[in-house]
This record gives structure tokens, sequence and C-alpha cells, in this order.
């Protein structure tokens, strides 16, 4: 009997959940497995519990090619309490062995043992013994992208946080993506199948299973990965933008179902955002209705009117309406305005804020998780040191502003601690003093950027802030971009006229040996404390 050893490698948990290994980790170093070399009858072959292979029957070529010659690759199998072995590598070749030694005296052939390799240290030790058999079988046929997922989830689950770090070198994804096989799962197969063709890892598909309904929402995000490959800065911005865009897209869907279902069991009528044509529409909204003595009319006082009925709005929540207030007795509010018509022209502009509103605050998730991720990196730009410098020193209104509010929200997040806002008993003082206290000399300059940068976004924060023109804004979003992030389309489209525009002229006549700059956006970036902001009131 022949005997091969792998001395074990030494597993160090990493913190970074979202890094990945040492690909060049092989299954025998990660886990120390010693394996030796034995002839077993078929018939004491059966199928391992962690096989991460569906149990599937050899077809007739394999069955012929055993019948003839045997089975000529190593099986791995692990040894098992009632004297049998489970086949983790190698159940089907297993199988056509068994159904070619049943045939053997009628078909006068020699029964013929198989060469397994025993994994005698793998009993007991269900998630390596699954992992190496998602090795063995990844490549080979009848092994879908569902199988792979599933197998993966049950080695996360079943492993410590060391030996997780192994696989995961092993297998060349990152622990992130491990534990998303779970929710990978959840996409039907066709799709599961275009997104690992399309080249998404786990935690992307695991992604896209959570937007799936969302129409288009695959394609969305394949072009947003090709994008991002396309930049070669080995980031993912533009996905994150369409995640979050298409996560914004299913929130409104849900919202929608979920009003539809409460007016439905409530038995209010829905009324269409447009009449057809001829008919006329004599509804108003409560708010611009009185009851006869003059009284305001609620969505509570007027439900037992015959005409209480509702309307969607943009963000699909209930406008509450009286179909025909005249009939069922009620006023008009003084001062109540009748809904203006809208030509096509404006109708347009009005969808296109709308849209531009939602493609804002979609945008706001991802470019505050960047700022996060930033501050919580090891060490800062220099020059974001002096922008938090020079914005405290300088712009004293405009810091004023944010201050004064008590918005502790995005600091909080930044940092990483419980908003005060949110803590009832815990105050700005307890919960920043803590901070302060713990954070070492060479991170005291982050902290004092996180609360400069919760100040740019607190003077961003306007839904409709993309459409401005005043200073913090553009500056702003130029600083970020400069420093790796990748900016929307609705924050391209508010910074585009604002980006320094590159003079030929300049850049010909520039001396780069006097450190003169062009009119160049490296050049504009470092002014931008001073040029961007405008004056202390936050003006262009």
């Amino acid at each position: 009997m022949a005997t091969a050893t792998q001395a074990p490698k030494t597993a160090t948990p990493t913190d970074d959940v979202t890094e990945k290994p040492d690909a060049t980790t092989t299954p025998a170093e990660a886990f120390g497995t010693t394996w030796a070399l034995q002839d077993i009858d078929p018939s004491q072959l059966v199928r391992d519990e962690a096989n991460a292979r569906p149990d599937t029957p050899p077809d007739a070529d394999l069955i012929a090619s055993v019948k003839a010659i045997g089975v000529q690759e190593v099986v791995g199998v692990r040894p098992r309490p009632d004297g049998t072995f489970g086949v983790f590598k190698g159940w089907r070749r297993s199988q056509a062995a068994q159904l070619a030694n049943d045939s053997s005296e009628t078909e006068n052939r020699p029964r013929r043992s198989v060469s397994c390799a025993v994994h005698a240290d793998l009993v007991g030790r269900d998630a390596a013994t699954r992992l190496l058999s998602l090795l063995e079988n990844d490549q080979r046929e009848g092994m879908t992208e569902r199988d792979k997922a599933r197998a993966v989830e049950q080695i996360a689950l079943d492993m410590s946080d060391a030996e997780l770090t192994q696989a995961a070198g092993v297998l060349n994804i990152s622990r992130t993506a491990m534990r998303a096989a779970k929710r990978a799962q959840k996409l039907d197969d066709s799709t599961l199948r275009r997104a690992s063709a399309a080249g998404m890892d786990l935690e992307q598909m695991a992604e896209l299973a959570e937007v799936a309904d969302v129409q288009g929402a695959d394609r969305a995000l394949e072009s947003a990965r090709e994008r991002d490959e396309e930049e070669g800065k080995g980031g993912r911005g533009h996905w994150d933008h369409a995640m979050a865009r298409l996560r914004e897209t299913k929130a409104l869907q849900d919202r929608r179902t979920t009003t539809l279902k409460e007016l439905e069991e409530a038995k209010i009528p829905l009324l269409p955002n447009h009449p057809r044509w001829g008919e006329q529409d004599h509804s108003r909204r409560l708010s611009d209705l009185t009851t006869g003595m003059g009284n305001p009319l609620t969505e509570d006082n007027h439900a037992g009117c015959p005409g209480h009925s509702a309307r969607m709005d943009a963000d699909s929540n209930p406008v509450w309406h009286c179909t025909n207030p005249s009939e069922h007795g009620h006023r008009v509010r003084p001062g109540a305005q009748t809904a203006k018509k809208m030509n096509p022209q404006e109708k347009e502009r009005r969808a296109r804020t709308i849209a531009g509103n939602r493609a804002w605050k979609a945008a706001r998730e991802v470019r505050k998780e960047f700022i996060r991720k930033l501050i919580q990196s090891k060490s800062l730009p220099d020059d974001a040191v002096d922008l938090a410098l020079t914005t405290l020193l300088t712009r004293a209104r405009f810091y004023a502003d944010y201050a004064d509010k008590g918005a502790y929200a995005d600091v909080a997040r930044f940092l990483g601690v419980k908003d005060p806002g949110e803590v009832g008993e815990i105050n700005a003082t307890d919960t920043f003093g803590e901070v302060i206290t713990r954070t070492g000399k060479a991170r005291k300059m982050h902290l004092l950027f996180a609360h400069v940068a919760a100040a740019f976004e607190h003077s961003i924060r306007a839904d409709n802030a993309w459409q401005g023109t005043w200073g913090t804004q553009p500056g702003w979003l130029l600083w970020l971009e400069a420093h790796g992030y990748t900016l929307s389309e609705v924050e391209n489209e508010a910074v585009a006229k604002h980006r320094p525009k590159i003079s030929t002229d300049a850049a010909d006549e520039a001396d780069p040996g006097t450190g003169e700059d062009a009119d160049t956006e490296a050049g504009a970036q470092e002014d931008f404390a001073d040029e961007e902001f405008g004056d202390d009131d936050g003006e262009s």
C-alpha cells in the first residue's frame, strides 16, 4: 500500500472578509490531508453525505468504458463506521464499477476493484470533505452553478473562521462571497448560468438575486460590471451605483404592491392618475376639502363617505380623495387651487426631476459608503487633512450651518459608532468623547475629516441638489472622484458644468520645470477649498 502525506499549513484568520486569500494554496496544503492508496471492492463504496455533486448516475459511455478497462482514475473516499467507504470524489465512476461487476459473470469478464485514495483524517470533517469534492467536480459534466453554490454554502456553514479563510484561498474567492452562496441560490437556473458566464462571483450573484424581480436587473448589472472592468481600477463603483438604483426601484415596486393590497383589503377604490378620454374627473384631494361646517377632511373622518378613494403618488403612497365632493356635501377649502394641467414639456420636466431625485438619493448611499471606507482606512490622503483644516479655519459659517443642526448620523456612520441622535441616554459628548479617547494620535485627523465630510454631505442632502449650481456640491464630488470614487450618472450631470476646462494653449505654455499648473482638473483640485465653495454662505 502506497502512502502520500502533505504537511499542514497554519491558517491565520483575517478581519478583511472581502480580501481573497492566497490562490496558490492547494487543498492538501490548506487542510493537511493524509491519504493512502488502497484497492477496494466497489460493493464497499457508498455515496458520501458530503459529496458536493448531486447523485448523478453514470451514462452508457462511462459504463462501457469501465467494463472494458476498469476505473482508471483514483476515487476519493473516507472510512465509515459500518466498514464501508464514503465516496466524495468519483461517485459516478464507482457506480459504473458496481454495475460492471454485477454483470461480470454473465458477460464473462473479471471482477475489478477500484483504486481509492483513503482519507482517514477526513472522518468527522464534512466541510473539508465537501470542499475537496467541490474542487474535484467543479468542471465535470452535471455540476451546475446551483450545485456549486449549494456546496459552497455548506462549506461556509460548517467551517471555523480559520478553516473558512483556508477554503477561500483554495477556491480563490473571498470569504464574503462564500457566505453569499445561500442568497445566490435564489436565482433561477438560467439566470445563474448567465451570471456565471458574465463573470459574476458569488457575492455579485447574491446581490443580483436581491433585485432579480426588477425588470432588466441582470442586464444593468452585467453592463455595470463590464464598465468597472474596462476602467481597470479593480473597483466596483459602477456596480454599486447600479445596485443602489435597482434597490430603489425594488423598494418602489414593493411599496406599490403593499399599497395596492391594503387598498383592496379595505375596499377603497384606486382612481386612475389620468382619466380616460371624454370622461370628467370631479375628484379632489381631501387636503383641498372641508366638511360642510368648514372642518378639515382627513382619511379617518372621511372613511365613511361613499366617495372615499385614493390615487397613487410618484412614491407609491396613497393620496386620499373624494370622487365627487359637491355630491357628498363637502366644500372646497378657501385658497385651494385647482390642479393645473401640464403640457407635454412640463410632464417631461416633472418626470425627469422625479427620476433625478431618485437617482440622487440612490447615489447618496454609495457615496457615503465610499467615504466611510476612506475614513476607516489606515491613512488619509494628505489633501484630506488640508481640506478639513481649511474648511474649519476659513469657512466657519459653512461648517457652523451643519454643526448647529446636531445631525450626527453621518459622522457616526463614518466613524463606525452609534448615532447619538438615536440613542436616548447617550449624548454626542459621551459618544464622540469616547471615540477621541480611544483613538491614537496617528488617527486623530480621521476624526476631524469625518466631521467635515459629514458637513459636506449635509450641504448636498436635498433631493434636488443635483440640479443646483452652488459652491459645495461640485467641488466635493470632484474631490471624491479624484480619490477613487466613481460618480454616478446624476452626479456626473451635477458637476458637468463645473469640471475645469483643459486649455490646450495653457497646457503648452506651462513650464513643467517651474511646477506651474495649466488649467487642468488636477490643478483645480488643489484649489478646491478656496475656490469651489464660494462665500461663507455656501453660494457661488
